[in-house]
């Protein structure tokens, strides 16, 4: 069988059409653009009620993004987003993709659909089977799946050539008793969706801070003097954090961006929480936008950092807090004489900037001592990444501004959830203190040698030193860099288990055999031999919740993700003491053993039935830095780019469309930069058209370089925006195939999404 992936192009482009751009984001247009796809996809009335449960306290969790909710009274009208109207509607929809579905479309046949039109099958509703040699999925039974699973995992001849996959939507019940699961099989191989987003931002905050989330809550933005928003476009993303950005200027605080992109969520935008405001002017966000060339942050950093430096020289004590950096950090010492060995002059080409505008953001920051950053993959995707997380922390430490009400560091995660599944141990580099409570807690030998993550997981598949793939949600083959590649490495697997609401192309891209395991989803009813279940999840600011679904499953075949993971585990491990089945009884059971081995889960069965949860602990947010090796915060000193770009080269990073949420593609549409109807577009400077005697609309193909490795992706048209010279930009995941596998950044082992060395050829 020939099983195709979203690297090649379709047979025929869709009708692309170019609209203005839009001056203001959400207002009426979003409200109409969500209600259209909930009627779409569920009907108005049913849909209406599900929309009313989004992000309420005896609601469910969105599934989409995992900004947090506020702490007090939430907004009846609209505690959501349009993306999260989407992901709910594509998780409610009442397409079905049932047995005759499978048996009259083979799964080459289903290949050469596009993520898109693999995506609006619809929901999953029993469990599916591929035998080897086979083109269609067949129908099996639960024990038979389960049978299929334990049987592959113990004729290997070691548990480290089993892979065991992680997206962000798992539940914090699910993720524990999976790792639990994975650990006594005897393997730490729990690769997750962190590993290509904010591995850098863990590794960064806790060299430097001791602890790898942020330090802010929802409320701090309400006392921000300055919010600094970096390599992020929440106005798709993430947007209901524009509220929070909103209510800084409502109090009068300045926002600044920085961002290769103009994006208009973050210049302007319409409260949809406020009938009254759908209309109108709506409210400017951005005081100062500093439109920085792809994988320039640090430069730009250091450049802020030399100018507070210069500042502080020349007025001591009117820039720097010596109080806070004397009682609280180490290295200051360091970083000051490493800027020293930089020149402005050498560091702003990088930026492409003038330096008056560098001027300007210094002195806010100089003028400002309550002061928020925040980022997301923009400056997590490079091969510095790290680096730029560092040099954030650097000048917060300078001024102060962390651990203090209104400032403080704010990576701004992606998947609901993600960060709760790292929380509760999936992780293949854990720490020995957790080890060491599970081998307490569970009276077994956890194994100590560091596990695979997504880079090197996909390497030991292609290496066929990985033999069994198991992933808990997610869409692997779509999300991960160098599709060829990780699209043969899925293949060489003797099988491979997808655990999924819906269809999608890792489905499709098998291994010798498969398996897909069709889960409740969030808004669905959880009901077990013990009753009514909840699960819970930690938002991005470590706030834990409950989550209830309370619509009919859409089949009666469907089991709860902590079900799965039982199943597997009794299918799997022989001589175990553990009593499953128990778990899946009564969710109740999975947080006492949560309790027992994870710090901040006190009375977790308690306080987290109190209406909106309650907080882990955050040592950064108390200004307590003893987790880290020195014992205080830590300075560190930073490199800017090393990339040097030969004659018709252009730096390429992958974004996200309006219509999409990861790689859950909603349409066709990104309507905040005014392309409809199509996704395979490369956005390119006017001026570097002019250059290569490319008009809009020409149709091109994308070759990118690597350590003398070239990787094509065919059939973009080219699309004139506002993007610094030699920076271009393509929709993931179809450019994903232009991202090699071994450019990943330092220390996080990231793939460098952000930052894809590329040239353009006419066709």
């Amino acid at each position: 069988m020939s099983k195709k992936t979203n690297a090649q192009p379709p047979e025929k482009l869709t009708g692309i059409q170019l609209k203005k751009i839009p001056t203001s984001a959400v207002g009426i247009k979003a409200i109409i653009s969500a209600l259209t796809h909930i009627k779409d996809e569920v009907g108005i009335v049913k849909g209406i009620t599900l929309l009313k449960n989004i992000n309420q306290k005896d609601g469910f969790d969105c599934p989409g993004c995992a900004w947090p909710d506020p702490d007090a009274k939430r907004a009846f009208l609209a505690e959501y987003c349009e993306n999260g109207a989407k992901a709910v509607a594509e998780e409610t929809t009442k397409n079905k993709v049932s047995p005759l579905f499978f048996a009259t479309h083979s799964v080459e046949e289903l290949s050469k659909l596009s993520d898109y039109e693999i995506g609006k099958s619809g929901r999953i509703t029993q469990p599916m089977y591929l035998p080897e040699g086979k083109d269609n999925y067949e129908e099996i039974s639960w024990e038979a799946a389960f049978k299929i699973v334990g049987e592959e995992l113990n004729a290997l001849k070691s548990p480290d050539e089993a892979i065991f996959y992680t997206s962000g939507r798992t539940s914090n019940e699910a993720a524990f008793l999976y790792q639990l699961f994975v650990r006594q099989f005897g393997t730490n191989n729990l690769p997750d969706c962190s590993n290509m987003c904010h591995e850098s931002s863990g590794s960064a905050l806790s060299e430097t801070l001791g602890i790898g989330k942020g330090s802010v809550t929802l409320e701090d933005f309400n006392h921000a003097d300055l919010v600094i928003v970096m390599g992020q476009n929440p106005g798709t993303n993430h947007p209901r954090m524009l509220t929070a950005l909103g209510d800084t200027k409502k109090r009068g605080g300045k926002i600044i961006t920085i961002n290769p992109l103009p994006e208009v969520g973050l210049i302007n935008y319409k409260d949809p929480q406020n009938p009254l405001k759908w209309f109108g002017e709506g409210q400017d966000l951005t005081d100062l936008f500093l439109q920085v060339k792809i994988n320039g942050d640090v430069a730009l950093l250091k450049i802020i950092l030399k100018l507070m430096k210069e500042q502080e020289t020349k007025k001591p004590g009117s820039v720097f807090n010596h109080q806070f950096i004397e009682e609280k950090t180490a290295g200051i010492e360091g970083l000051l004489e490493d800027l020293d060995t930089y020149s402005i002059d050498e560091l702003i080409p990088q930026t492409g900037l003038e330096l008056e505008e560098i001027e300007k953001a210094t002195e806010l920051i100089i003028n400002n001592e309550k002061i928020i950053i925040c980022w997301a993959m923009g400056l997590t995707q490079h091969k510095n990444a790290v680096d730029n997380i560092r040099e954030i922390v650097n000048i917060l430490l300078l001024k102060g501004s962390i651990g203090k009400e209104g400032a403080g560091t704010c990576p701004v995660r992606g998947h609901s959830n993600v960060q709760g599944d790292r929380t509760m141990g999936i992780w293949e580099k854990p720490p020995i203190s957790f080890l060491d409570n599970l081998e307490k807690e569970f009276n077994f030998k956890a194994p100590r040698k560091h596990g695979f993550d997504v880079v090197d997981a996909i390497e030991a598949m292609h290496q066929k030193k990985a033999k069994v793939f198991i992933g808990m949600g997610g869409n692997f083959v779509s999300a991960t860099p160098d599709t060829e590649f990780t699209a043969t490495a899925l293949k060489n697997c003797n099988l491979t288990v997808q655990i999924s609401t819906k269809l999608n192309r890792s489905h499709l891209i098998t291994g010798k055999k498969a398996l897909i395991l069709p889960c409740l989803g969030r808004s669905e009813q959880d009901i077990q031999s013990s009753g009514a279940q909840f699960i819970t999840v930690e938002d991005s600011m470590g706030v834990v919740h409950q989550s209830h679904g309370h619509l009919k499953p859409h089949s009666e075949k469907l089991l709860s993700e902590p079900a799965i993971v039982v199943g597997l585990a009794n299918a799997t491990l022989k001589n175990d003491t553990i009593n499953w089945t128990a778990f899946t009884a009564n969710y109740d059971l999975i947080r006492t053993k949560i309790e027992a081995t994870i710090p901040g889960f006190e009375n977790y069965n308690d306080r987290v039935r109190v209406k909106g949860g309650f907080y882990l602990p955050n040592n950064a947010r108390e200004n307590n830095f003893s987790p880290t090796a020195t014992g205080k915060a830590n300075f560190t000193l930073n490199e800017p780019s090393d990339l040097d770009l030969e004659k018709n080269q252009f730096i390429m990073m992958t974004i996200r469309t309006h219509d999409q949420y990861n790689t859950t593609i909603y349409g066709l549409d990104d309507r905040y930069r005014g392309v409809l109807n199509e996704r395979r577009v490369v956005f390119m400077n006017e001026e570097d058209m002019q250059e290569q005697n490319l008009k809009q609309l020409d149709l091109v193909d994308l070759t990118s370089h690597f350590n003398g490795e070239k990787r094509t992706a065919k059939g973009f048209l080219v699309v004139s925006y506002n993007i610094p010279k030699q920076c271009t930009a393509t929709y993931f995941p179809e450019a994903n195939v232009l991202v090699p596998l071994k450019s990943v950044a330092k220390i996080s082992n990231t793939p460098t999404s952000k930052t894809v060395i590329i040239s353009i050829e006419k066709r």
